[in-house]
């Protein structure tokens, strides 16, 4: 099972957020990773809404990069595989971009914030957008979770 530890660096947002829908959205990415050998553990994720200043702040300090963005994501197993490790990382989201970007693209700022958690996640499970195969294969991940979620583009 899953233990997700959620944090709010934004006051009044706990209403914005169903908390045991991210754990059962986070359980469904898993179990549609690992399949069976997901019951075999217990995992546990670290996610924390904040604001643009915040996360520029962590953006500048990890990654060297003087910007906001929507997601960051720090695994604690940079192998190609989390496997058996209990401990999957930190992910860290921007809210004001979560909504910034619903705008931009025409849908919910629900749809949006699970795009953006599930991109997350993907990292967090060796997944990445580097090269454009790469790219393509993440990016398909993603829209099959969120449609067998039932979070398709509105």
């Amino acid at each position: 099972m899953l233990e997700c530890d959620i944090t709010y660096e934004i006051e009044d947002l706990e209403e914005f957020f169903d908390e045991n829908k991210i754990t059962e959205f986070t359980n469904f990415i898993l179990k549609e990773e690992y399949g069976d050998e997901y019951y075999k553990n217990d995992y546990y994720l670290s996610l924390l809404i904040a604001n643009d200043k915040i996360i520029k702040e962590i953006n500048k300090e990890y990654r060297n990069k003087d910007c906001t963005t929507d997601v960051i994501s720090f695994a604690y197993n940079e192998t190609e595989n989390v496997g058996p490790m209990n401990i999957m990382g930190d992910i860290i989201i921007s809210i004001e971009k979560v909504k910034e970007q619903a705008k931009e693209y025409g849908h919910s700022e629900e749809r949006e914030f699970y795009y953006v958690f599930c991109h997350g996640i993907l990292h967090l499970l060796g997944y990445d957008h580097i090269e454009k195969e790469d790219k393509k294969i993440m990016r398909e991940r993603e829209e099959k979770i969120l449609k067998n979620f039932n979070y398709k583009r509105d």
